[in-house]
């Protein structure tokens, strides 16, 4: 998938715009943040809201595409649990972008329920 994105990415966007592609894959834990033993998690999230965002955040100064990808569902250690990719004109134009995505979506758009 990651692949396929910066394939696609890469073919549709202007040279001079592209110029960095950063991406994050969340994957399934064996441990809590508090160092708690994990056997999976559970997941949802608000698909029109994730939309929402991703179109809100496309508009920023810099910014050539976004794309996300949300596991749903009971996963397993080791799943993956998202994948994330912002790519744009600089570094100072993507990594704003890219924390606050992943901060609308942590603590937004996904339900994450731990077992």
């Amino acid at each position: 998938m990651i692949e396929q994105w910066i394939r696609e990415i890469k073919e549709q966007s202007k040279p001079e715009e592209l110029g960095m592609i950063l991406v994050h894959n969340g994957i399934v834990r064996a441990t809590s943040k508090n160092h708690k033993t994990v056997l999976g998690m559970e997941t949802t999230f608000d698909h029109s809201q994730l939309e929402k965002t991703i179109s809100v955040l496309k508009e920023k100064e810099g910014i050539v595409d976004i794309r996300a990808w949300i596991n749903e569902g009971v996963l397993k250690i080791g799943d993956d649990i998202m994948k994330v990719c912002v790519a744009g004109r600089f570094r100072t134009d993507i990594l704003p972008v890219f924390q606050e995505l992943l901060a609308i979506i942590k603590n937004e758009i996904i339900q994450e329920k731990e077992f």
